[in-house]
């Protein structure tokens, strides 16, 4: 499943049997990408602590589509699928969701939310190149001080999450496979899913 062993849930103990057993009542199984936490389960929860209090103040919606940019720019498959995941469950229907992940900046979407998406990707892959014009961008679109930084702070985590799971392949999980053909499609950006080769 990666390329560093893992714990199999029969032999997990502690608080990683707590984590997988959150995993079970959560989604049915144990996703790939708690399993690639297995040898540091420490650092599992940590990373949820954080996640948590991040998300504490942001609507779903925004949440989810500034992770999805961030996903989309470092090209992590896995990631693009699960939050993708999300956004059709809960906001958008194949085509559109498909749109956005193909091109975010013509489907159609508010302003807003391609301005968010825009510097999501500007702070993953140019942190260094951010400008005062940038936060003024947002502001004049009506995002607080604190709304822009709860969303340096997802891009920076998600930096996190992308880059240790391509790092060590962690694969997406088989359950990605119930979305449209259409939507994985536009989701699959990086590591190949290996579901589709074997489907």
């Amino acid at each position: 499943m990666a390329f560093i062993k893992t714990v199999p849930a029969d032999q997990a103990e502690g608080i990683l049997s707590e984590i997988y057993q959150e995993d079970v009542k959560t989604k049915g199984y144990v996703a790939n990408y708690t399993s690639a936490f297995s040898l540091r389960p420490d650092v599992y929860r940590a990373w949820q602590n954080l996640l948590s209090s991040i998300r504490s103040r942001m609507r779903l919606r925004r949440y989810e589509l500034v992770t999805l940019a961030a996903a989309q720019a470092l090209k992590c498959t896995y990631c693009m699928l699960a939050h993708g995941s999300v956004l059709r469950k809960n906001f958008f229907g194949p085509s559109e969701l498909a749109a956005v992940a193909r091109d975010f900046r013509n489907a159609a979407l508010p302003a807003e939310e391609v301005a968010i998406m825009e510097f999501a990707q500007k702070v993953t892959l140019e942190p260094s190149q951010t400008t005062q014009r940038d936060f003024d961008l947002l502001r004049e679109k009506g995002l607080s001080d604190e709304e822009i930084l709860d969303i340096v702070l997802t891009v920076t985590a998600r930096n996190f999450m992308s880059k240790t799971l391509d790092a060590v392949d962690a694969v997406p999980d088989d359950a990605f496979m119930d979305l449209e053909p259409e939507v994985r499609d536009a989701l699959v950006i990086g590591r190949p899913f290996p579901s589709l080769a074997r489907g």
